[in-house]
């Protein structure tokens, strides 16, 4: 498919989410999920007691740099911004809250973040256009849907790598 399709395609899919996702956000149904794991460590450096399972964290993927920003959610203080891959457009983090998932929309990689340390692993590819996240209950396997591939990439946890079917 040309470029100019693709950017065309993606600017009114946005221009017609961004709707929705504000109404979504302000009816407390935004998809920004905190990472419990790093709750201690943001609370001792925030100052303020955090017991377990406290959410200190929100991660936001910033499409245009190719960034996540950790947000401490005591203090409303965004941290350094994390490199992740070009466009970034989805985040998803595993149940025990250890690692954090970003689909690179343009890269077609999906970023892990290590929670504990802000750190960024090498990106796994995907197929083309990674658009969405979906982490199993028991966090063992993330599934990333590939929009203009028609696919799905199920990645294993453990070791950050792809499932071979």
């Amino acid at each position: 498919m040309p470029a100019e399709t693709r950017t065309g395609r993606r600017a009114v899919r946005r221009w017609l989410v961004l709707p929705a996702a504000a109404i979504s956000l302000a009816l407390g149904l935004g998809s920004v999920v905190p990472a419990p794991h790093a709750a201690a460590n943001v609370a001792r450096a925030a100052g303020s007691p955090a017991g377990p399972g406290t959410p200190a964290t929100a991660y936001v993927v910033n499409e245009t740099s190719g960034t996540v920003n950790p947000i401490a959610t005591a203090t409303n203080i965004a941290g350094p911004p994390i490199p992740v891959g070009k466009e970034p457009s989805a985040i998803a983090i595993t149940p025990d809250g250890k690692t954090a998932y970003v689909a690179n929309y343009e890269s077609g990689t999906v970023t892990p973040i290590a929670t504990a340390t802000n750190t960024a692993g090498p990106p796994i590819t995907t197929g083309y256009l990674p658009r969405a996240i979906a982490i199993t209950p028991d966090g063992k396997t993330a599934y990333i849907v590939n929009e203009d591939s028609n696919t799905v990439t199920p990645i294993a946890t453990a070791t950050n790598t792809r499932f071979r079917l």
